[in-house]
């Protein structure tokens, strides 16, 4: 079993350690321009609640491109990377559920004290706009630097594109299954969790629900298989990649739609026998949004999970919300991280959610070519291996 973040590990003396730790990151600097590999300094000299974590592996997510491309306003230069794993090297003087040595996933941050933090619903933390986007600790301070020039850090609390990351204790988890490699299980942290969790945690989609997911990503795919585990049928797969409609067939679709080709809103409409139940909308295009609100049949539900460029909107058939009909964002598949992410590798020893086929693994060296890859569609979930 995969352990849960509420039971402690073996606490160590917790020596002060150096006050700097070399890392090398990959750095973004300029709208549009390529990750450029640097030799930085992070100071090291942890706050209470801070852990030092020596980077094993990390995906690459649509959001990292969306923010090196300036879709988000997270300010350059930045390191980026928020689906990191690795080794705890030192915690800070009031951590207490991780230890040096502890092999952890991180995850997204949230401040712990608003009323959706206190409530279980950290994905919604008040704060979470400046704590995972803001490009520095959420008092201004950053610690990353070249010696000369402060380099945005801390970006979803760990900015790990690089060999050492500066987490807290809110957005790591400990991972006691020794025999799974972090570079398997560094994605949970914000794709996997989120596709699975829309489906499991935020829609608890009903067994013999209809289901349709629009885009067949990581995110839309780790939702196909949360359907499977659901019981939902029928299970439809849109996308425009023939590859990705057929590994979506694979993994627990029981119908796929090439939107390139097919009359999509039709093709729902038939397969359904007039409206889906749950529409997951995860391109982010404002026309698949509109789409699906109308594949809806009355009190359905349609779901936005995909992050869109900052401003964007999209029309929305008012009169179709009239039929009961319920149109929601989701962050995070509503997860609690220490949490959801023991229960998708518990469902991944079992079977039920064989996420390791979305994977292609690169060297570090090689991010800019993972990158290409995401935005061509060549890769589903690229993974970075940094370190050992």
């Amino acid at each position: 079993m995969a352990s849960a973040q509420g039971s402690p590990s073996p606490q160590t003396a917790k020596a002060p350690g150096p006050a700097t730790t070399p890392v090398r990151a990959a750095v973004v600097r300029d709208k549009g321009g390529p990750f450029a590999f640097e030799d930085l300094v992070l100071d090291t000299a942890l706050r209470p609640d801070e852990v030092l974590v020596k980077v094993v592996a990390a995906g690459l997510c649509q959001t990292d491109l969306h923010v090196r491309d300036q879709h988000l306003p997270t300010p350059l230069p930045a390191v980026l990377g928020h689906e990191g794993a690795g080794i705890v090297e030192r915690v800070g003087d009031a951590v207490t559920t991780v230890a040096p040595g502890d092999r952890v996933v991180m995850s997204y941050q949230s401040c712990g004290r608003c009323t959706p933090c206190l409530t279980g619903s950290p994905a919604y933390c008040a704060l979470s706009f400046p704590l995972n986007f803001g490009g520095s600790r959420i008092d201004g301070t950053n610690a990353l630097h070249n010696g000369e020039e402060e380099i945005h850090g801390h970006f979803f609390g760990q900015s790990s594109f690089a060999t050492h990351a500066l987490a807290t204790e809110r957005n790591v988890v400990r991972i006691d299954d020794r025999d799974l490699p972090l570079e398997l299980l560094a994605p949970l942290g914000c794709g996997l969790q989120t596709g699975a969790g829309a489906v499991l945690n935020s829609l608890t989609v009903e067994a013999g629900a209809s289901v349709v997911v629009i885009g067949a990503g990581t995110v839309g795919l780790s939702a196909v298989m949360a359907a499977k585990i659901a019981g939902a049928s029928p299970v439809i797969a849109v996308d425009i990649v023939p590859e990705r409609l057929a590994l979506a067939r694979e993994l627990g679709a029981t119908h796929t739609i090439d939107g390139a080709h097919e009359d999509t809103a039709a093709r729902i409409a038939d397969i359904t026998g007039g409206g889906a139940d749950y529409v997951l909308e995860i391109t982010a295009r404002p026309d698949m949004l509109t789409l699906a609100v109308d594949a809806l049949a009355p009190l359905g539900t349609a779901a936005l999970i995909g992050g869109a460029p900052a401003g964007a909107h999209a029309p929305v058939n008012m009169n179709a919300l009239l039929g009961g009909r319920t149109l929601r964002g989701i962050a995070q598949g509503d997860s609690v991280p220490q949490l959801f992410i023991p229960r998708l590798i518990d469902l991944h020893r079992a079977g039920h959610f064989p996420f390791d086929r979305l994977i292609t693994l690169y060297d570090f060296d090689h991010i800019n070519e993972a990158a290409d890859d995401t935005r061509t569609g060549a890769a589903i979930k690229p993974v970075l291996r940094i370190g050992e």
